[in-house]
This record gives C-alpha cells, sequence and structure tokens, in this order.
C-alpha cells in the first residue's frame, strides 16, 4: 500500500541529482539507498496489511476472503474500500465496482513502466500484477533500464510477500480478538482511507473542491440508498476537478523543470 511520501521522496531524490548513463559509473551507495528505500515501504506495508486482515476478519468476513483478495488483486485502497462496503451491508456488485474504479489509475502506472516488465508474456502477466504506485515510483526513479528492471522486480516480489504474508498474520490474530468496538478499530477504515488521500488533497486545490463535492453527494444519499452506492454516486465529484475555475490561468510547467505526481495509495 501506498507509502506515497517515500516513494516521492526516492523520486524527487533521483532527478535533482540524476543518474549517470553509464551504469559501472553509479556509485554502490546507490543500489544500498535503493534496497533500503524499498526495505522501509514493504516494512510500512507490512503494518497496514495487518490492520487491514484483521480488521476485515473482525467485520464479520472469514479468513480466507482478505487473504484471497490480497492474492488476486493486490491494491491497497481497492481492498480497503471494497471490505468497506462489505461490512457496511453493500452487495458484492457495489463493493467490487468501488474496487475498480479506484484501480483504474493502475493503467497509466503500466503504460510508464512497460518496459521493466520483460518481453514475454508469461512475465509481463505476473509483472502487470506486481503494478502499484509504489513499483512504478521506484521505476520512474531509475534512468538505466538494467535499474528500472531491477528496481520493479525487487519491489514487486517485496511489497507483495510482505503484504499478503501481513494480511494473512492480521486475518489469523482478528480471527481471536472478537468484537472489534471494544478497541476502536471500528473506526480503522475510515482513518486509512483518509490517510490514503491526504497526500493528493494537499497537493490540489482541485482534488479538495472533488473530494469536497463527493463527501456532500455521499452524506446526502446515504440515508435514502442502500449502502455502497453512496460511494459510487460520490465519484461524479470529480466533474468538480475536471472543470476550470474562471479566471484561473493554466500553468505551463517551464521547460526542463520535472513535473510531480503524487498518488493517494499503495500498493493500489
Amino acid at each position: 500500500m501506498r507509502s506515497p511520501h517515500r516513494t516521492d521522496s526516492l523520486l524527487e531524490r533521483t532527478v535533482a541529482s540524476g543518474t549517470p548513463s553509464d551504469p559501472a559509473a553509479v556509485p554502490a551507495r546507490t543500489d544500498r539507498s535503493l534496497l533500503r528505500d524499498i526495505a522501509l515501504v514493504c516494512l510500512a506495508d507490512a503494518v497496514v496489511g495487518v490492520s487491514f486482515g484483521a480488521i476485515a476478519v473482525t467485520g464479520g468476513l472469514p479468513v480466507w476472503v482478505p487473504v484471497l483478495m490480497s492474492l488476486i488483486v493486490f491494491a491497497g485502497s481497492a481492498q480497503f474500500s471494497t471490505v468497506a462496503v462489505l461490512t457496511a451491508g453493500g452487495g458484492p456488485v457495489a463493493a467490487a465496482a468501488t474496487g475498480l474504479l479506484l484501480n483504474t489509475r493502475t493503467a497509466a502506472f503500466s503504460l510508464a513502466v512497460a518496459d521493466a516488465l520483460g518481453r514475454s508474456w508469461p512475465v509481463r502477466l505476473v509483472g502487470a500484477h506486481l503494478v502499484t504506485d509504489e513499483t512504478a515510483a521506484f521505476v520512474l526513479a531509475q534512468r538505466d533500464p538494467r535499474r528500472r528492471r531491477a528496481a520493479f522486480w525487487i519491489s514487486g516480489l517485496g511489497l507483495f510477500a510482505a503484504w499478503n504474508l501481513s494480511v494473512l498474520a492480521g486475518a489469523l490474530a482478528g480471527s481471536a480478538l472478537g468484537d472489534t468496538a471494544r478497541f476502536g478499530l471500528d473506526a480503522a477504515f475510515p482513518a486509512v482511507l483518509l490517510a490514503l488521500v491526504l497526500p493528493a488533497l494537499r497537493g490540489s486545490a482541485g482534488v479538495r473542491r472533488a473530494a469536497a463535492a463527493g463527501a456532500v453527494i455521499a452524506v446526502a444519499a446515504t440515508p435514502v440508498l442502500p449502502a455502497g452506492v453512496p460511494v459510487l454516486l460520490a465519484l461524479t465529484g470529480l466533474l468538480v476537478a475536471r472543470t476550470p475555475r474562471r479566471g484561473t490561468p493554466s500553468r505551463t510547467p517551464r521547460p526542463g523543470s520535472p513535473s510531480r505526481t503524487t498518488s493517494p495509495g499503495g500498493p493500489s
């Protein structure tokens, strides 16, 4: 899942310092720094994975549901949202639609890191499953093709293992906790979802307008619509972000200045 601040800082440091075109000229400390960053992101994902597994099970789902979901979906924000809809009483169609819509951004990530996945179709299919916000950030921080491939596969396999093992551990622990209301874990879902979107809210006024509009729509629709539907309806708030404000000039980046993107979630 997403540790957006960590991966963004890695990207910024690499872009600022530059990477020599000759792989042999890259100091060994770059590799150590990359491995350290990957390890830290894996650790952060593991902490969130334990929370996801525990909350999903204590919310009424059997142990195999979060475990299987982590294996075949492998997208933290989508998994949290899907389980949140299910535990709130929503149907599987609304839950799946919510997760799919949240995960559509990985299509753009896949195009950006396609060269790092490999050439054969079996390898590319496996690699496509490992594309997340974090793996994309690690790949885009590398200039040399060999290092891009290494960054993708090391981060992808590491995050996949950390996420799935931690979800399993959390699910097994959650089955022994019983009622989560005693621990206040019922507030964990909204807290985690809020943490996932905070980086994007800080970075863009348009995103803030869309989030505010979506929140108002969801709150207004909750009393009259089935569980899960208000979440889907809240996505219409994106129209606010797409509508340019009158009198606001468009910003064109200056030549040579790197663009910076942030994303709200991971593995996502």
